[in-house]
């Protein structure tokens, strides 16, 4: 009976985690909120293993870079994970105390008063989140592309020459024919690069299609007018697991494509979209419509 009181008095243990780059602080609180124990570990899954591999608790950290990797890992451990979103905690990120140590308490006593308070959010599948990398990947070599591009019109405009418009696998090559001898030693490496990087685009657009064939849910997307295989492929990882939204208006919020309200008393202003969620998504989305 000792025993069986002990093993419960463990279970309501709560932890508050909040993350850092490479070193992370925690702090465990009692059932009374009184802290019990607080420390750093490294953002590594030994050291999580070290530190929390001993029994199962609750445990709440916030949204993050890192925080869906770590979530899994505590879960692996057994643990049960509330992962907060961060613009629901305004008692944390808005304080004028803010630090670690009082961070990582405030999510544990939040986490051990009602984890509803935490607006927690649902991290996709190391899968989904494996292959949106892809999606990831392939925008950022494009703004890549996008800046030497504008950066070779801005510099041969300087000289009165305009560069091709059209912009294909073989621009940076066009451009090169194209310049006079003066201009062609100052701008071809970056020409290069910039066809270098097309080839790599056009790369990630075979894989996303190969990945494509594994989600037959898109065909449905992509029948929408204005809608093609990249935006549907965005939507359908961003979301992760379709049936946690209880309703279709629940994904416009997700995104961040539902108006903010600032409602008090008899004053309600009519507010912007509140932006949150995924801007590279929302900005996909509202280029289809």
């Amino acid at each position: 009976m000792k025993k069986s009181s002990k093993m419960l008095k463990r279970m309501r243990e709560t932890i508050g985690i909040d993350l850092g780059d490479k070193v992370s602080r925690y702090c465990m609180v009692d059932q009374e909120g009184e802290v019990m124990e607080e420390g750093t570990f490294r953002n590594q899954a030994s050291s999580l293993e070290k530190h929390f591999g001993d029994r199962p608790r609750r445990i709440a950290l916030e949204a993050g870079a890192q925080s869906a990797w770590i979530s899994r890992e505590l879960k692996r451990l057994g643990h049960e994970v509330i992962v907060a979103n961060p613009r629901e905690l305004k008692w944390i990120t808005s304080s004028d105390t803010k630090n670690d140590p009082v961070d990582a308490r405030k999510l544990a006593l939040l986490a051990r008063a009602d984890v509803r308070l935490l607006a927690p959010v649902e991290h996709r599948s190391a899968e989904q989140q494996g292959e949106l990398a892809v999606i990831r990947g392939r925008d950022a070599i494009l703004r890549a592309r996008t800046l030497l591009i504008n950066s070779a019109r801005s510099i041969a405009k300087g000289f009165g020459v305009r560069l091709p418009k059209s912009i294909t696998h073989t621009f940076g090559e066009r451009a090169v024919d194209a310049l006079p001898d003066f201009l062609r030693a100052a701008l071809t490496r970056l020409l290069e690069q910039i066809d270098a990087l097309s080839r790599a685009i056009a790369g990630y657009d075979q894989q996303i299609a190969e990945l494509a064939a594994k989600h037959p849910e898109l065909e449905r997307l992509e029948s929408i007018p204005g809608v093609g295989r990249l935006t549907a492929m965005t939507f359908v990882l961003t979301l992760g697991r379709a049936e946690r939204f209880a309703h279709s208006r629940d994904v416009a919020g997700f995104l961040g494509l539902r108006p903010k309200q600032r409602q008090s008393g008899a004053r309600d202003p009519q507010l912007g979209i509140s932006k949150s969620g995924d801007p590279y998504l929302r900005k996909l989305l509202v280029q289809c419509a």
